[in-house]
């Protein structure tokens, strides 16, 4: 019983709609229709600067530190470890707080990947800093990083619950962007086009 306990309070910690709070605190607006429409700190940083940006980051981020964490401390096995980790990033996509329209759970999936593989973490994110550095783009950096997080998993013959569940939780990301938030991300846009142009058409003649 107490570590279905766990796996809520994991669940609710993940629910926590960091984006959603600043946005509001911010704008007086819910950044879930702002931008690309994504509860996320790169959304937040579009529309608000990246100051915000990295406070939604950092606050995700710890989210997955803690779930896991607090599985570990209480001597949890490695697989009811990656259950916590896994309802956090459920709750982050689908909060309780909002509405359960969440957003893509990467930060949380990072700060998830940074307490379980340490040492893995710390050479994709070199990696991830030198891609950026020569690309400045960050999708590919990010792809690159991953990536190499994973194999060096592999390498190093990390546990396969561990790989497999890394490898579950970061496709959950593109599988929630154009999957289950395809319509409305593209309502969002819409929107936002059809805003844009009723401005421009209200634009008084010079």
């Amino acid at each position: 019983m107490a570590r279905v306990i766990v796996l809520v309070v994991a669940y609710l910690m993940g629910s926590i709609p960091t984006a959603v709070w600043v946005s509001k605190a911010v704008l007086g607006k819910d950044i879930r229709y702002l931008g690309d429409g994504n509860m996320g700190a790169r959304n937040v940083a579009r529309v608000l600067g990246w100051r915000y940006g990295l406070i939604v980051f950092t606050v995700d981020f710890n989210k997955g530190i803690l779930v896991v964490l607090l599985a570990r401390e209480l001597g949890y096995p490695l697989e009811w470890q990656l259950l916590a980790a896994g309802c956090a990033v459920l709750g982050h996509d689908f909060p309780v707080f909002v509405k359960f329209r969440g957003g893509q759970g990467l930060a949380t999936i990072l700060g998830i990947l940074f307490v379980l593989m340490p040492a893995e973490f710390l050479g994709a994110l070199v990696a991830f800093l030198a891609v950026y550095a020569f690309s400045q783009h960050l999708d590919l950096s990010l792809g690159v990083g991953i990536g190499l997080l994973i194999s060096f998993a592999l390498v190093l013959k990390e546990p396969p619950a561990l790989i497999l569940a890394s490898i579950v939780m970061v496709l959950t990301v593109p599988f929630k962007k154009y999957v289950i938030d395809r319509s409305h991300r593209a309502w969002v846009q819409a929107q936002a086009n059809t805003s844009s142009d009723e401005a421009h058409y209200h634009l008084p003649k010079v």
